[in-house]
């Protein structure tokens, strides 16, 4: 028999306590939008990897003119718009997605160093490596960088002949003091360069809603994402059953908006915090405000460019506009 003194007791574990990991950036907008009282969402969390996929899908819809309606303006006009922009050394191509749009442009603009800036940067990474194999002589640089709210290259990328490329219609989800202050922030890296964007412009909200609420529901797809992906970086516990995606066109404003709507009264929490929400209560998750061509070209002048040229579609619907800086 073995005495109890003789047993052994083994010693209590040690905890070491974890100093708390103060909340990321991301994070702290997150809570900010959504404890405000109007709850809101950055739209650039729509672009995680599957919301880049599915944004890629939505592009192919008939109900979305925009990336037809640019095609054809390049299609139609690209040796003018060629001729206008000069000389291209780099192309710094923001929001570049699957860099598709860019890649189109290579033979017209000869560009020698590609610089695709994305926030969804894995996405980015796998659309870098087709470029790579296609275009072994090109140089790409690639970034993944919120670039709405500070712009930063990298001293690799020469300061002359620059050319930002802004695509499709992203200059629309900026409210227009925010595109103003953009269009300044690019401005100040041309470096004598120059810009080309997109830029959808105002017509009847038959044409706009459908765009952004289609039939096969890929955009409501998009839109409702967006709360898988606040889940992951919030580690909050949104349930993508309790809402519905709404799309409208605000007159007053100008601009489509999309919003995701409360189906039901519910509780969202997260670390640190929570907010509940009623029935019929909406996050405004996008805006994307529309144009006429003389109001865009007087935001460039006031944003300190000159030079500008846009080329249009064939029934006015979208507009490709080139300045110099």
């Amino acid at each position: 028999m073995v005495s109890p003194s003789s047993l052994f007791v083994p010693a209590a574990p040690k905890f070491i306590a974890q100093e708390p990991q103060p909340p990321s950036a991301e994070q702290v907008e997150l809570r900010e939008g959504l404890l405000a009282r109007h709850a809101h969402i950055d739209p650039k969390f729509l672009y995680d990897t599957l919301g880049s996929a599915l944004f890629t899908a939505i592009t192919q819809l008939p109900e979305y003119y925009p990336t037809r309606c640019e095609s054809e303006i390049f299609q139609r006009h690209g040796a003018d718009i060629a001729r206008h922009i000069g000389p291209v050394l780099s192309m710094i191509d923001l929001g570049a997605g699957d860099c598709v749009k860019a890649e189109r442009l290579f033979p017209s603009l000869r560009p020698r160093h590609y610089v695709p800036i994305d926030i969804s940067a894995d996405y980015l990474q796998a659309a870098v490596r087709r470029l790579q194999l296609s275009y072994p002589d090109l140089q790409i640089t690639a970034i993944g960088q919120d670039f709405t709210h500070a712009l930063a290259l990298p001293a690799s990328v020469p300061a002359e002949q620059r050319l930002f490329f802004y695509p499709g219609s992203s200059i629309g989800n900026l409210s227009p003091e925010d595109a103003h202050a953009m269009l300044r922030r690019i401005r100040e890296q041309c470096a004598g360069g120059g810009l080309l964007v997109g830029v959808d412009r105002v017509k009847p909200k038959q044409v706009l809603e459908p765009a952004y609420d289609d039939a096969l529901h890929l955009t409501a797809a998009f839109n409702l994402n967006l709360l898988r992906h606040v889940n992951s970086v919030l580690d909050a516990d949104f349930d993508v059953d309790d809402w519905r995606h709404v799309a409208l066109f605000n007159s007053a404003s100008s601009r489509i908006e999309m919003h995701l709507e409360a189906q039901r009264a519910l509780r969202v929490a997260w670390p640190g915090g929570a907010r509940a929400f009623s029935a019929g209560e909406r996050i405004h998750t996008e805006n994307s405000y529309k144009f006429t061509p003389p109001a865009f070209a007087d935001l460039l002048q006031s944003a300190g460019y000159r030079d500008v040229a846009h080329w249009s579609d064939s029934r006015g619907w979208f507009s490709i506009f080139s300045a110099r800086a």
